[in-house]
C-alpha cells in the first residue's frame, strides 16, 4: 500500500510540472488621432472600412483613429 501512494504521489507531481514556458511581448507603439483631417478618403478593402490620408490607412475606434497595415 505504501508503495502505492508514493507511486501515485509521484504521477501527480509529473503531471503538475509543464513543458510550456511563458512568452511576453512588448506591446506596441499605437498612435491615436483624435479626429481625422478633412481631406481623408473612405475605402474599402475586403468589406472593412478604413480611412486613408497622409499615405496611410486608419480604423476607427473608440478612442479615435489608429494606424492599420491593409
Amino acid at each position: 500500500m505504501r508503495t502505492l501512494v508514493l507511486i501515485f504521489s509521484v504521477a501527480c507531481l509529473l503531471s503538475l510540472s509543464s513543458c510550456a514556458t511563458r512568452v511576453v511581448a512588448k506591446p506596441a507603439t499605437v498612435t491615436v488621432v483624435k479626429t481625422p483631417p478633412k481631406h481623408y478618403k473612405i475605402v474599402r478593402v475586403k468589406g472593412k472600412r478604413y480611412y486613408f490620408w497622409n499615405g496611410k490607412h486608419y480604423k476607427k475606434t473608440r478612442r479615435g483613429y489608429v494606424i492599420v497595415r491593409v
